[in-house]
């Protein structure tokens, strides 16, 4: 599948779904804020993402469920390789860095992250 960059809407209805995992149209409309978009609006946006494949359908009765097909990792892992392609020259490590310089990582988090790298760097080698 070929993933593209989901506007702002179509991201948003995203999530809803991710979070929902399956769900009818009342129930994403109702995840959004006051004041809700119509559900003429939210129906369109359902109508281009299936079309997209990005979400399908179940009909029950006269309702359609609806569930993603684009897997949150897919996107997320898509988005920030092309971060990284066209902000750090395709560099994991400059963008690694820069993250590690910007971020205010409590310390907590710094573990989790240094604990994550040992796990990740054992892996390597051992398939080395």
């Amino acid at each position: 599948m070929d993933i593209k960059q989901l506007n702002k809407s179509e991201l948003q209805i995203m999530k809803y779904l991710w979070m929902l995992e399956k769900g009818f149209m009342k129930d994403i409309v109702e995840k959004f804020p006051e004041p809700r978009p119509a559900y003429t609006t939210i129906s369109t946006l359902l109508k281009r993402m299936t079309d997209k494949d990005y979400i399908g359908f179940e009909r029950l009765g006269r309702d359609k469920q609806y569930f993603p097909i684009l897997k949150k990792n897919d996107y997320f892992t898509k988005q920030v390789n092309g971060m990284i392609q066209h902000f750090f020259n395709d560099s994991k490590a400059q963008f690694a860095s820069f993250f590690a310089k910007n971020a205010d990582l409590s310390m907590q988090e710094l573990e989790e992250l240094q604990a994550l790298l040992k796990q990740k760097m054992d892996q390597k080698k051992a398939n080395d």
